[in-house]
């Protein structure tokens, strides 16, 4: 019989775990800790590893599966900067994720819909004009914000999720600024009422909303950096459910001290997989007067959402022997 090891919570999910347990012997360590993991995959015959990244707060990396008997991992996501994918090419695990799934992920918005509440949350100051009421005041005026119809949207990657928030975004009235190379004919594209932009900077410099919506790879990695936001002659907010590497961390945060900025708010952190205690960015939300919104890679993680994920990913191990 096939070893699983579960290393994200899947029992809260109705259903979810019961059919794990129709594909092998499970061993169910959801809180397991990188070298707790390390240790138990050396002194074990686990073949197969059953994980998400909004949980897992270490990479899977040659340290982790360098000793062990992982033939295959098995990703509930599109995103992959949790595993070191360089090193299993190299030793022959098979990883299998959500990324081109279609049918499942294109009925999964609930990324798209956090970014979109990230974004009314920044414009509009809700959490700071809450936490001003639980404090015993009832004065507006600190909490004016801005209005989304008057505003334009500018989405960085137009794939699956962007196209969502720039649906959302058209139904509030906005203006819609694209940027993705992958639409360079986008002229004859059926989205006629986008705008499509050819240069990043060209994007930057009209909008007064970012929404980023791209992987992590060699030319998006940084991509949101000093250099760059000095492009943004609106000081935009930016709003980031993609991956903490996109931005350059250290340059938004000086962005947001020196008003180049007008918020960030962020789903995720560069310091997520194994350095969660030492984050400037998380530091720097603690700050009054830091437009600054973040949460804990919750993007995906809604009951509809989630159930249907992880019983798509849990239904490929049926041909495991």
């Amino acid at each position: 019989m096939s070893k699983i090891l579960c290393i994200t919570p899947v029992k809260h999910l109705e259903g979810v775990y019961e059919k794990l347990l129709g594909y092998g012997e499970i061993i169910y360590e959801p809180d397991i800790t990188k070298e707790e993991l390390k240790i138990l995959l050396n002194e074990s015959s686990i073949n197969y590893l059953f994980t998400n990244p909004n949980k897992q707060n270490f990479i899977l990396d040659k340290e982790v599966l360098e000793n062990s008997h992982i033939k295959v991992i098995n990703t509930c996501s599109t995103g992959l900067n949790h595993i070191d994918l360089k090193y299993c090419e190299e030793n022959d695990i098979e990883i299998w994720s959500l990324k081109e799934d279609y049918e499942l992920i294109n009925d999964l918005p609930s990324t798209a819909e956090l970014a979109f509440g990230l974004m009314l949350s920044l414009v509009r100051k809700i959490p700071w004009g809450f936490d001003s009421v639980k404090s015993g005041h009832w004065n507006y005026e600190p909490f004016i914000g801005r209005q989304l119809k008057d505003l334009t949207m500018g989405i960085i990657g137009f794939g699956r999720l962007g196209k969502i928030m720039a649906n959302y975004c058209e139904v509030f009235g906005m203006e819609i600024q694209i940027y993705d190379p992958k639409y360079g004919t986008a002229k004859y594209h059926k989205y006629q009422s986008y705008k499509f932009n050819f240069e990043l900077n060209d994007l930057l410099s009209k909008v007064d909303i970012i929404s980023l919506h791209v992987h992590v790879k060699d030319d998006t990695r940084k991509m949101i950096n000093e250099k760059t936001i000095l492009k943004m002659k609106k000081k935009p907010y930016i709003i980031n459910t993609s991956r903490g590497e996109i931005v350059n961390e250290d340059d938004v945060i000086k962005a947001l001290i020196n008003e180049d900025i007008s918020g960030y708010g962020t789903d995720v952190i560069s310091d997520e997989f194994g350095n969660f205690d030492n984050s400037k960015l998380v530091d720097a939300s603690k700050l009054s007067d830091m437009n600054l919104l973040i949460t804990p890679h919750v993007g995906g993680m809604t009951w509809e959402g989630q159930t249907k994920a992880y019983i798509w990913a849990v239904n490929k191990f049926k041909d495991i022997k």
